[in-house]
């Protein structure tokens, strides 16, 4: 089952629910993000 759950904040790519799996990260923010936005802000953190 594939659910549309929202949109990441940096890049708006449409992030889902995969059979009760999230396929991002959501953040203390209220914010969701996909997971290629949190590996590059996870980079450039370093």
């Amino acid at each position: 089952m594939k659910e549309l759950v929202g949109n990441c904040c940096i890049c708006g790519k449409d992030l889902y629910c995969l059979d009760g799996f999230f396929n991002g990260v959501y953040t203390e923010n209220n914010e969701t993000i996909c997971f290629d936005c949190i590996e590059e802000r996870e980079k450039s953190a370093d």
